[in-house]
């Protein structure tokens, strides 16, 4: 995993995994799918239990799509898509995709969490796992996923502890539909894993009032 110094620096700058691209991103491909394994099953577990029926989950930042692979062995009747900065994790996850047969069920793209590639309203679950800390704009991010979710949807954000969380859920409580939703927030310990490196913030959209 990078260094805490250089997610700091980036958490002031551009959200880009640039530093991902090219060899780097393979072996942060190689990296993340040991070590982060039991997180990504945690949270497929959490989202598969509250994704409705034929529901469509986005993942930003998907990286090379490992936490999707998880939930299509889940919830073979979710609709997964995953969204992130750089072309060459998407490239890395569409091939992984293929040799798991799963390229007819996970749809990857390229895109921003602040001009996110989907529809106004289309989507069940927003997910992010290890990317927030990026996201330089919070209040704009906030602005987006409000703008994707369908009434009743949820965004589900898993980071560091020492992640901005609390920025993170002040930013979505300014939304409209999301202002008076109850927050599920706290440490998680996937796996065997005893320590509480990383910590969950779960937000429900409201209804159809409000901006979106």
């Amino acid at each position: 995993m990078p260094k805490r110094r250089r997610l700091t620096v980036e958490r002031h700058g551009r959200h880009d995994h640039g530093h991902f691209d090219g060899r780097r991103s393979r072996s942060y491909d190689r990296l993340a799918r040991w070590t982060l394994r039991g997180l990504y099953r945690q949270v497929a577990r959490e989202v598969a239990a509250v994704a409705p029926p034929d529901g469509r989950v986005l993942d930003i930042g998907t990286g090379p799509g490992r936490l999707l692979h998880e939930l299509a062995a889940l919830r073979p009747d979710l609709r997964l898509t995953g969204v992130d900065v750089s072309a060459d994790m998407v490239a890395l996850g569409e091939q992984a995709a293929r040799k798991r047969g799963l390229s007819g069920r996970i749809t990857l793209r390229t895109g921003d969490v602040a001009a996110l590639p989907e529809p106004d309203r289309g989507t069940d679950v927003v997910v992010t796992t290890l990317s927030m800390h990026h996201w330089p704009d919070l209040p704009a991010a906030a602005a987006e996923l409000e703008r994707v979710l369908r009434p009743g949807g949820r965004v589900m954000v898993y980071d560091f502890r020492f992640a901005p969380l609390e920025e993170a859920e002040a930013a979505l409580r300014a939304r409209p539909r999301l202002a008076a939703s109850p927050v599920r927030r706290g440490p998680l310990r996937p796996g065997w894993n005893p320590f509480p490196w990383y910590a969950r913030l779960v937000l429900a959209a409201g209804g159809e009032t409000g901006e979106g």
